[in-house]
């Protein structure tokens, strides 16, 4: 496709990868082998050979990759399927199994819960296993496929184990310590949230990590909801004096005035904002009166 190269080659630089590339050759063989052995003359460990999309029935090409792992006779082949393809990728998978016999397969755009129909569906043609999947476009989209996970997406009973991975890969120790000690003295202030709503957004979509909660699936299914979301409310809160973050209390009628006129957004956004803050740093404060957030927890939920 239209600056495929230009694409690896970016992504190479953010993840510190080096990306061969002959963009005026056409012979996909030879640009394969003289890659090999650039990659053995500077001591490189592993080659991915990413060849170009090619559709089942254009023979022509068929041949050529086939020619190509013949060529290379690489330790492991993976076939890229685009999952919103549905029917189309079962019957594509089979063919390019036929004539490869692949190791394995890697899923892309599996940002629903419907689409992991194909991933079963896959793994029943060609007897193969999914390896990895992806749900968007960066390095960090892209995770290992677990079966049971998936099992449980589709039946909606979340994906906790999923969820919580993703936190301790992106929340940094640290940083979660400074805010327990601050949530503990009751200092949670518009700065610390605005940094956790940060670090929510690392995490990936926000609609699919809300899709990892037990019950949550379905519920989330029509709803409207990506990390643009959360653009009003990084306005306000930038919009905002450091002096105002630190101490939301400050904000009279004015201010809010002011806040909403400079963020782009309405007096009443902001109103409904700062009682949602209001009301989270509450609970926060109930919890930490009946002995810390664990315990708080449990009472509120009626244990012991």
């Amino acid at each position: 496709r239209p600056a495929a190269i230009e694409q690896l080659k970016v992504m190479g630089e953010q993840i510190d990868v080096e990306v061969y590339a002959e963009p005026e050759n056409k012979d996909a063989i030879k640009i394969a082998r003289n890659a090999l052995k650039h990659a053995k003359a500077n001591g490189k460990k592993v080659l991915i050979v990413d060849t170009a999309g090619r559709l089942a029935v254009d023979e022509e090409m068929m041949n050529e990759i086939s020619a190509l792992k013949d060529e290379l006779k690489p330790s492991e082949t993976l076939f890229v399927v685009d999952s919103m393809t549905g029917q189309d990728a079962v019957n594509t998978a089979k063919t390019f199994n036929e004539k490869l016999n692949f190791d394995g397969v890697v899923l892309t755009k599996l940002d629903g819960d419907t689409r992991g129909g194909a991933a079963l569906s896959i793994r029943a043609v060609v007897d193969k296993p999914i390896k990895l999947i992806s749900a968007g476009e960066k390095m960090e989209d892209i995770e290992l496929f677990h079966p049971d996970r998936m099992a449980s997406r589709i039946l909606g009973m979340g994906d906790v184990v999923s969820l919580v991975e993703k936190a301790q890969e992106t929340f940094d120790e640290e940083e979660a310590r400074r805010i327990n000690k601050k949530i503990r003295k009751n200092e949670f202030d518009l700065d610390d949230f605005l940094g956790q709503l940060e670090q929510i957004k690392k995490m990936g979509n926000v609609k699919d990590l809300m899709g990892m909660i037990p019950g949550m699936g379905k519920a989330m299914k029509d709803v409207d909801l990506d990390n643009e979301s959360f653009t009003p409310i990084e306005s306000i809160i930038k919009s905002m004096t450091p002096t105002e973050r630190a101490n939301p209390d400050l904000l009279n009628g004015s201010r809010r005035k002011r806040i909403a006129s400079g963020s782009g957004t309405s007096v009443q956004e902001v109103n409904n904002l700062m009682k949602q803050f209001g009301d989270m740093r509450k609970m926060m404060k109930t919890m930490n009166k009946q002995g810390g957030m664990k315990r708080g927890l449990a009472n509120l939920m009626g244990g012991r």
